[in-house]
This record gives C-alpha cells, structure tokens and sequence, in this order.
C-alpha cells in the first residue's frame, strides 16, 4: 500500500499502517508538563498520537527555560496545560486535547482517570501526588510509565527503563518504594524510566526555592530544588514517550 503523504509520513513508514491506526486511535495522558513531561509531550505528538489528555496545575517561570520545551520567552505566565495545547495544535491539528489545570492528589484522582486514558505517562516530580497516582493507576490496571529523578544527573548512558523494584542510585525511587510497599503495591510491576548514575555535584547544585512547589492551597510547601541538565531531562521524556509507543504499537 503506497505511504500516504502527511506530516506522520516517516512515522507510517517505519511501523505501518496498522501501528498508525493505533497511535491515531490511542488516548495517552500526560500528568506533569515539566522538564520531562514537556518532551514525552513532544515524542508523543510528533508520533502521531491522535488524543492526549494534558495535566498540570503550574504557570511557566523564567526559570523553566533552561529545561523545558514549553518555556519560551513567549510563554512566560501562560498555564502550562494552554502552551501545551497551543503547541500540540501547532504540530497536529487532528489531535484531540483535553486539559485539566489541577493539582494531583487523592481527591483530584478521580477527575482526571475517570477520562479513561489507555496509557497513562507519571511525570510528576513531588513525591506524594506521584505515589498517589502510581498506586492508583496499578489499582486501576491502567497501563502507564513514571518518570523517576532525572535532576542532579549528567551521564546519558545510565538512563534506562525497567522495573521500580530494580531501581539503583534513585533517591526518589527509593522514597517511592517504601511508600508503596507499604501500601502492598506490587513494585515489580511498575515501570519506569530512571537513572543508575551515582550523582557528584556541588553543594550549589541544591538549594531552597520558596517558588520551586505547588500553592499552599494545593499542600504545596517550600522544599529543595535540584540543578538539572536540559539534555538529561528531555531523554528521560523521549524515553517514555518512546515506551509508549512501543505499548500501544503492540496491543499494550
């Protein structure tokens, strides 16, 4: 069958016309539109996939710009879920956007899970919204990917994708693993894209940002932020969207 020609044309090329219909047909939600989430986002729309589901409760800083995709001197005070949708509509028009500007947590669960997502991608980089969300969407069996701590990290070559339980030099992958061990998660099931470097870097590299977290309202508090590389966070964002893909490729 001759390859139709659109702007998923290399796309439909490499995985056929089958493995096309798929990712057009597939609802991937992303929770975290950050440094890693941002670049899941552009994996996934660039790929082709045809309904995306968008969740974060933050506005763009000066200060996302040295690592997230979305952060332009253009988008500064925009929510992060509208320059989202902005730039998904600017690659993809077909593609359907639902957003939710939203805090996660146990009582928000049900808003965005209820849109009956068929992949789910765990970008969040507080540890008790992702735990929750983890939890949930193993309880759920929704299929998903989580994104562990890409921060502190320069080696390219330690980034990998395998199962939570067998996690290494992760500081808040190990946080995860107590947390949802207690809760009888079965972690061998979970997931995720993280990094085995043993991180090095200098006592500037970590320090207290009052701006770093989510309102008060939402459980927020002023907690440490963490130096990071655009480069490190962007891979651990093209590797779960790639995992995605592949999921959803082959029948999840």
């Amino acid at each position: 069958m001759p390859i139709n020609n659109d702007r998923f044309m290399r796309t439909r090329a490499l995985l056929g016309n089958d493995k096309m219909s798929r990712l057009e047909d597939a609802t991937v939600m992303i929770v975290g539109l950050g440094a890693v989430g941002g670049y899941a986002l552009e994996g996934l729309a660039r790929a082709g996939v045809g309904h995306l589901i968008l969740v974060d409760f933050d506005v763009i800083e000066p200060t996302n710009i040295n690592r997230q995709i979305l952060a332009l001197s253009s988008t500064l005070g925009q929510a992060k879920t509208d320059a989202a949708r902005n730039r998904v509509n600017d690659i993809n028009p077909a593609c359907q956007v639902i957003t939710r500007n939203l805090f996660v947590k146990a009582d928000t669960l049900d808003d965005i899970l209820n849109l009956k997502p068929d992949f789910v991608i765990d970008a969040i980089d507080a540890l008790n919204p992702k735990c929750a969300l983890i939890e949930e969407l193993w309880r759920r069996q929704i299929p998903f990917i989580s994104a562990m701590g890409a921060a502190l990290k320069q080696d390219s070559s330690k980034i990998v994708y395998g199962r939570l339980s067998n996690t290494k030099n992760c500081a808040l992958a190990k946080f995860v693993r107590k947390r949802l061990k207690r809760r009888n998660v079965d972690l061998s099931q979970i997931w995720c894209v993280s990094s085995t470097e043993q991180a090095a870097y200098p006592d500037s590299a970590l320090f207290m940002d009052e701006d770093s977290s989510a309102p008060l309202s939402t459980g927020g508090r002023p907690r440490h932020t963490m130096g990071s590389l655009p480069t490190i966070t962007a891979i651990f964002g093209l590797t779960a969207a790639n995992e995605a893909i592949k999921r959803i490729t082959e029948g999840l």
